[in-house]
């Protein structure tokens, strides 16, 4: 525990020199994307399907399987999907199912970590664990960092922490699911997350604390400035972009609302569109819901088999998805 909390104190020494970039910064969260659909209704269209409803490689996977097994795989599948165990898939349920499917990396991620952190082993994570795991070097020597950048940025950032993991601990315990971890470390892929994300940031740019993002502030996060060096024309550029883009209300500066805007655009919801081309397809009884049987009916729409395999190679195998 001791060499892993030094490890995170000596990558956090490293993260405050260096915390100032020279280079652009771009903080705008760029959302996995499926690729669009393709025009044609042949194994193209339905490829894209598999890939979207399972991933590029558990889709890949499913093509070397028999019939009877895709089905069989696809029907547990349909039981996960189903979150409020109705009986039914809904449109925002299964679009859920394709969102996560496009950021199963992010789950990836946290698994791998889970461990260091869940000190007792009862598959959960208490922000008691989490402090001693990334805090406790700090707390049990204090006098180390005693005047120091490195106290400092201690002290700011374990109350950040703390108020992060409480805004993804739903139920208020302070103990969090993998999902309520996971939406701690990757707030940005969590729509009750997304308040958070917007106020770190400005947080972060808001250097005289006035609750606001102003021009020279929002061009000090991309870029330090040196004395005799002119500014590079991507930031005359992005000048312009925050006076003409990103400053909505022409009051010379960026609210909450303009900086959430910024970070956290509103773009075309390719898995909202994918969902509702699925339900289309598969809904028999037209009643904006999908049974098991609904989806098994037209199980070759969401997986493949051997059956219907498009000449892929198999690459990877996983026993259950």
């Amino acid at each position: 525990m001791v060499l892993a909390n030094t490890v995170s104190f000596m990558l956090l020494c490293a993260c405050l020199v260096f915390s100032k970039p020279t280079l652009r910064k771009d903080r705008v969260y760029h959302e996995p994307e499926l690729s669009p659909r393709p025009t044609d209704e042949d194994n193209g269209s339905h490829k894209y399907d598999h890939e979207a409803f399972l991933g590029k490689e558990d889709a890949k996977t499913f093509d070397q399987l028999t019939p009877e097994e895709s089905k069989e795989r696809l029907g547990k599948i349909v039981e996960r999907i189903d979150g409020d165990n109705d009986g039914y898939v809904s449109l925002i349920e299964l679009k859920n199912w394709i969102k996560r499917v496009q950021k199963r990396y992010v789950y990836e991620n946290v698994a791998k970590v889970w461990a260091d952190y869940d000190a007792n082993k009862d598959n959960q994570i208490t922000w008691e664990e989490y402090k001693q795991a990334t805090y406790g070097y700090y707390l049990s020597n204090p006098e180390e960092f005693d005047q120091t950048t490195e106290q400092f940025s201690f002290k700011k950032m374990l109350p950040r922490d703390e108020r992060r993991f409480k805004s993804a601990n739903l139920d208020g315990d302070l103990s969090a699911t993998r999902e309520e971890f996971t939406a701690f470390l990757h707030p940005e892929d969590f729509e009750h997350m997304k308040d958070i994300v917007v106020l770190e940031t400005l947080e972060d740019i808001d250097k005289n604390g006035d609750g606001f993002v102003d021009e020279d502030e929002y061009i000090e996060d991309m870029f330090t400035h040196e004395d005799g060096v002119p500014e590079p024309d991507w930031v005359k550029t992005e000048r312009e972009q925050f006076s003409d883009f990103r400053d909505i209300n022409k009051d010379g500066k960026m609210d909450r609302e303009e900086i959430r805007r910024w970070i956290l655009p509103q773009d075309y919801d390719h898995a909202l569109a994918e969902a509702r081309h699925l339900l289309y397809e598969s809904d028999l009884d037209k009643d904006q819901m999908l049974t098991k049987e609904e989806v098994l009916e037209n199980w070759n729409l969401f997986v493949g088999s051997q059956a219907t395999n498009y000449g892929e190679d198999l690459i990877r195998r996983h026993d259950e998805l």
